[in-house]
């Protein structure tokens, strides 16, 4: 197995969606025989966040792990649930004379450069239209990776992948599918539902995307029934996120602009205006 494989197989999310990785499974992997020792390594990275002014508790809050002891009772061992950056700054500190170690340095070193830079990105964009155009590329990306880990679940041929982007749709949107959606929309057959979408429903469905992609890889889905069902629950546990934050139901949401017409528009704003 690879060792890329391995951080990503451990990788867990919340009920709101936020990656973690469990200090009990990565200690293992990092070939870490005692755990004393792996929680000297912990401290080391805490010391290390705090000084680059992080809050150590936001990145390596402890919970329960609860095992088995005799007569059936349970005793608490507890673990602790590591953001990226937090994985990233224990491996910086473990032994990097391990070659999974010094593999993990790399891994987590551009997982974090990754997601900077695409918060940075977003944040410096100011309107809604360049939103809409960052989020709607995302998307694109994220797709075409959808689709490589529906493939490899069992979802081969085009009429199959359709009814698999179905279910994501139908768990988000309470029941409706793409047609449904174009009805309630107003769109028109040829018109493609991402290319309307304003950004806040956008970032919905690139959640219900990316999510679904690493559940069917993480806990390797096989068979389209099983890889549908998937595709379904996500997109309902988004649908519930956005309930419980208060937020507008996506099929609520009005009709954007053609993205196809805001990429034209930004395309002749750059052009040089002739003298």
């Amino acid at each position: 197995m690879e060792n890329k494989t391995q951080f990503e197989e451990i990788k867990q999310f919340n009920e709101i969606g936020q990656e973690f990785w469990s200090a009990r499974e990565l200690y293992t992997i990092l070939e870490y025989i005692k755990w004393d020792k792996f929680l000297n390594v912990i401290e080391k990275a805490k010391q290390a966040c705090k000084i680059s002014g992080q809050e150590p508790d936001k990145h390596f809050p402890r919970i329960e792990k609860l095992v088995k002891i005799g007569s059936g009772a349970k005793r608490d061992i507890g673990d602790i649930q590591l953001s990226r950056y937090a994985c990233y700054l224990i491996v910086q500190n473990a032994d990097s004379s391990k070659e999974v170690v010094a593999y993990g340095q790399t891994y987590f070193a551009i997982q974090t450069r990754k997601q900077e830079v695409l918060e940075e990105n977003f944040e410096k964009l100011q309107n809604e239209d360049d939103k809409r155009l960052f989020l709607r590329r995302e998307m694109a990306e994220h797709n075409k990776q959808l689709a490589d880990a529906a493939k490899k679940a069992g979802v081969i041929q085009p009429w199959e992948y359709a009814i698999f982007q179905n279910h994501g749709y139908m768990g988000l949107y309470n029941g409706l599918g793409a047609k449904d959606i174009h009805a309630k929309k107003g769109l028109k057959k040829s018109q493609n539902i991402l290319d309307h979408m304003g950004s806040t429903e956008l970032a919905a469905n690139l959640f219900r995307a990316t999510q679904t992609e690493e559940k069917l890889k993480r806990e390797n889905i096989k068979g389209k029934k099983k890889a549908n069902q998937t595709h379904f629950e996500v997109g309902q546990k988004v649908r519930q996120t956005i309930k419980e934050l208060g937020g507008t139901m996506p099929e609520e949401l009005p009709k954007g602009e053609s993205i196809k017409n805001i990429g034209d528009r930004k395309k002749n704003e750059l052009k040089p205006k002739k003298k």
